[in-house]
């Protein structure tokens, strides 16, 4: 009866950072030493204080439906989160708590776009955001960066790219997969295009407490009060996952203008009405308690960035930019496929690592960036010398 499916499911690819985790774990479970740098998420345990919220939560009975879109004290956890670390103020009617960083996104996408709607989204670009707009009815359009360090496009690229069907712009900064960021100037320009252009930004901020080597943040919000109409043409999806090691508890949250939101708000009525109650209690915690797990984390992250780069830098025919943020490596191998000895491209690459040497890795073709693989971090410095070096070993 597989006829019977709607024809959007073809639009969808399988998760490659899934697929490739699921045969890590089928080698370990066959008793392999696989080292594996696929995971999306930090290797460190939640902290106590959120888990001991969503438990406390739990044994008090919250364990029925909330609104929709978010509990009040979640909204108002979410303010407080802007107004701490951004200075913009959002009323409750500008913010919103979804099932996830991801149902997020989705949720804007789909309240933004109709059929043949393009949008823009910069490469190398996290996995998910064509499959979205696709879904949507509307047509990702990609623009290729030159400045490869960064990994950031810039305003007169978007200039360009810019047609009458333009809805949109994503940006995701710091990055996935690249750990590239966005300057304060870079992002300043593209903002005065946008607002020149009526265009849409998506800003996806939920790695922006995991930034390294003195590279300052720079939220689209701190625009705002030079230019106060980008409140209404901007939405900042956001998350608890990264920043508090919470990847499993599916809470995600937004802020925008309030005729955005109120349409999320009713999509997602549609679909799953409101994300967990309790998970919601220990997001509070998150966003409103003590912040110091979040910095311990970040210079665990920033010593390894700093490891996994010049190691990958010691591999012959291998380049790799600096990791400005996240918790991501991206380097290129494409000198290496050029002569053909381990595949013909990234994904066959990925291939031999996997299947001849027990390393896990995703490959950049993925990501819009073919001869590239994306190595994550969120492991242990043991891990990364032991991975790294043996991926030395095997392409020598």
């Amino acid at each position: 009866m597989k006829t019977l499916l709607a024809k959007r499911n073809q639009l969808i690819k399988p998760s490659p950072t899934l697929a490739i985790n699921a045969k890590a774990k089928a080698l370990k479970e066959a008793g392999n030493d696989v080292v594996s740098f696929g995971a999306g998420e930090p290797d460190f345990d939640t902290p106590a204080h959120i888990k001991q919220a969503a438990v406390k939560a739990l044994e008090s009975g919250d364990t029925k439906y909330t609104a929709v879109s978010g509990t009040p004290a979640m909204k108002q956890a979410i303010i407080h989160k802007f107004e701490r670390d951004q200075k913009t103020k959002f009323q409750p009617n500008e913010v919103m708590v979804s099932c996830g960083g991801k149902h997020t996104l989705f949720n804007t996408i789909f309240a933004l776009c109709d059929p043949g709607d393009e949008v823009i989204i910069p490469v190398p670009y996290w996995v998910s955001y064509p499959d979205m707009v696709r879904l949507a009815g509307g047509t990702p359009v990609f623009v290729q960066p030159v400045d490869k360090e960064s990994w950031a496009i810039t305003a007169s690229d978007v200039e360009k790219a810019i047609t009458p069907k333009t809805k949109a712009i994503i940006i995701n900064s710091p990055n996935n997969p690249t750990g590239g960021a966005y300057d304060r100037q870079t992002l300043e320009a593209i903002v005065k295009i946008a607002l020149e252009k009526n265009l849409f930004i998506i800003s996806d901020e939920i790695y922006e407490k995991l930034v390294f080597s003195n590279f300052r943040f720079t939220s689209l919000l701190d625009f705002v009060p030079a230019y106060p109409k980008l409140k209404d043409q901007l939405l900042i999806a956001h998350g608890v996952a990264k920043t508090y090691s919470m990847t499993g508890w599916r809470i995600g949250y937004c802020a925008g203008p309030s005729w955005l939101v109120d349409a999320m708000a009713a999509l997602q009525g549609a679909s799953t009405s409101n994300p967990t109650s309790f998970a919601q209690a220990g997001a509070i915690a998150a966003l409103t308690g003590a912040q110091d797990s979040v910095e311990t984390m970040r210079q665990a992250f920033e010593k390894r960035a700093r490891l996994i780069v010049d190691l990958l830098r010691d591999i012959p025919g291998v380049t790799c930019a600096e990791a400005r943020g996240a918790f991501y490596a991206f380097p290129n191998f494409q000198k290496l496929l050029d002569g053909g000895r381990f595949g013909k491209n990234d994904a066959e690459l990925t291939d031999y690592l996997l299947t001849k040497h027990n390393l896990a890795v995703v490959p950049g073709a993925e990501f819009g960036a073919p001869g590239h693989l994306r190595l994550s971090f969120a492991i242990s410095d043991e891990q990364i010398k032991k991975g790294v070096l043996r991926m030395k070993a095997a392409l020598a």
